[in-house]
């Protein structure tokens, strides 16, 4: 039974991975700052309580895992490094602990895709890219930092996220933007996720997901 390290696994899509992969015969290493964030309780579940910024959170947790899911995310507009710092030290034990394959969320609203309507267009860059200006800038960062790391990364963009059930009925693109992607529910990012661990397509590139 292959064991998998979920960050931020109390977040919405975090807290899905966790639940999809339980289902699906995984084990389940949870790392949270707040194990009360994580309401669940199974037999193949070990929750890990640290901080995401320090080394030492990972020297006991990692080994013996084959895959590592970051679903990192900071709360609020405010100036950020999470995702940024959090992946540098991750990226760092893993390749100390020797677990070469890692999921990354970012956001697919960091580029302006040319096959939405102008006023979406617009509001993108005039509206969205503003409001979110400090968790893009240090999502792009992170980007720069995973590609660099020479693992098996795969860097997911998804679109606006939705709580809508789990459908398996969704699109991907591999380094291109998808056609006018405008939505994904958190369970189906999960469940792509989950369902390409193994697939060597995605190793090294980033890829769009939405309906």
């Amino acid at each position: 039974m292959e064991t998998i390290m979920v960050i931020g696994a109390g977040g919405g899509i975090g807290l899905q991975v966790v639940k999809q992969a339980l289902a699906a015969g995984y084990k389940v290493k949870a790392l949270v700052r707040n194990p009360e964030k994580l309401p669940l309780r199974h037999e193949d579940l070990s929750i890990i309580k640290g901080d995401v910024l320090k080394p030492e959170t990972y020297s006991f947790s990692l080994p013996g895992v084959s895959a590592v899911i970051s679903a990192l995310g900071a709360h609020g507009t405010g100036p950020t490094s999470l995702y940024s710092a959090g992946n540098r030290v991750l990226l760092e034990e893993m390749k100390r602990a020797g677990v070469s394959r890692m999921y990354c969320i970012s956001a697919s609203g960091l580029d302006v895709n040319p096959t939405h309507p102008f006023i979406v267009r617009w509001l993108t860059r005039n509206l969205l890219q503003r409001i979110l200006r400090n968790m893009y800038a240090d999502q792009r960062i992170m980007e720069s930092i995973v590609r660099a790391s020479h693992l098996n990364w795969t860097i997911v963009r998804p679109p606006r996220l939705t709580d809508k059930p789990v459908t398996g009925n969704y699109r991907t693109a591999i380094d291109q933007m998808l056609r006018k992607p405008y939505t994904i529910a958190r369970a189906d990012v999960a469940h792509f996720m989950l369902h390409s661990l193994s697939d060597e397509r995605t190793f090294g590139h980033l890829v769009e997901v939405a309906y």
